[in-house]
């Protein structure tokens, strides 16, 4: 399906909700489905530090399930080789999650393995995900120190054991992720674009978007997320091999964008947005968006501008305005030189910079 729904916003259960909705996600659901729910909690670290799925997003989904009828709800997940799963439940809040709702949390680190072969690999996959009826894929838009992004495709690493995922690495990561995406096939996917970190997975570093994008490609998904963070999709190469693999589709300009909440997008908190300061001198800011914010913050990190350009405007209080200099969103398109969108995408406004 070439449709990505996003929706914009703070109140994260309710905007996962509406997504579903809006996406008539129950037309595949039946109430003797056993689901099983896949976030990212690769570290025991908060959501807010912009390493692991807001716990607010599961909850959003486990409502919407259990509206339509369906309890057999399990949260699937293994930290990464270095932490502790149960700790990663506990201090990202999803015991406390489980607790609430009444669904079983399953450390994936623990389960029994199931081998499958793709692509010549061989693969170990964790049996809860093998048997779902109804696999959701919730990962965290962000950044990796050595697969640049990471999103919907490399979140599957979560659904194989500690020995395979040292295998991955020692392979390089990119052909086996893209295999793996071959293999395992979630049937949603519900992307946490709040606030994933700048450049490394671990968090420490997040950059507030205030969205969250739900679709049914992978690939769909990873190239605009790919696109929002400043990079072109083939840069990524699980991603570009995972398109070979016939996994999914590039986004392009004729993907269908569903926006809900475009026209209430929350504001910049500059104070909620560590990493930006670093890149405040480039930026002349008024009533930007956090989105469109965002955008510039990714497109800063990665062009590491010299000061030959001088400030760049971007917010609300430019528009209708004639302004000399570099203008980034709608907003600024009285600006001399201007790079569109509503929000812009990091990758375009790379481009720009890196003519000049």
């Amino acid at each position: 399906m070439n449709r990505i729904f996003i929706h914009y916003g703070t109140q994260m259960s309710e905007m996962t909700y509406a997504l579903m909705q809006a996406a008539n996600v129950s037309a595949k659901l039946k109430p003797s489905m056993r689901v099983v729910i896949k976030p990212n909690l690769v570290v025991s670290r908060p959501a807010d530090d912009g390493a692991t799925t807001h716990p607010e997003i599961i909850e959003g989904i486990i409502r919407y399930l259990k509206d339509h009828g369906i309890d057999g709800i399990t949260i699937a997940e293994g930290a990464w080789v270095g932490d502790s799963t149960e700790r990663a439940f506990k201090n990202c809040g999803f015991t406390t999650l489980s607790k609430t709702y009444g669904v079983q949390l399953v450390d994936t680190k623990k389960d029994r393995v199931v081998k499958k072969s793709s692509r010549g690999f061989e693969i170990g996959l964790c049996e809860t995900v093998v048997n779902a009826d109804y696999l959701i894929n919730v990962p965290v838009l962000k950044g990796h120190c050595q697969t640049l992004m990471t999103c919907c495709l490399k979140n599957l690493k979560g659904c194989i054991p500690d020995g395979e995922k040292r295998r991955f690495h020692t392979l390089g990561l990119h052909q086996p992720i893209a295999a793996l995406a071959s293999l395992l096939k979630p049937d949603l996917h519900v992307v946490d674009g709040i606030c994933g970190d700048l450049s490394f997975e671990e968090g420490g570093t997040p950059i507030v978007s205030n969205r969250i994008l739900l679709g049914f490609d992978p690939v769909l998904l990873d190239s605009y997320g790919t696109q929002l963070m400043g990079y072109k999709p083939n840069e990524i190469e699980h991603l570009r091999l995972a398109k070979e693999f016939g996994v999914g589709q590039y986004a392009t300009d004729a993907t269908e964008i569903s926006e809900i909440g475009a026209d209430e997008r929350p504001k910049i908190d500059l104070k909620r947005n560590p990493a930006a300061r670093q890149f405040a001198q480039w930026i002349d800011e008024d009533g930007a968006c956090s989105a469109c914010y965002a955008a510039l913050v990714f497109a800063l990190n990665k062009v590491k501008p010299s000061k030959t350009i001088g400030e760049i405007k971007i917010g609300q209080g430019f528009r209708g305005k004639a302004c000399p200099g570099i203008g980034v969103g709608n907003c600024t398109s009285g600006c001399d030189i201007n790079v569109k969108g509503c929000p812009p995408k990091a990758v375009d406004i790379v481009e720009l910079l890196r003519a000049k």
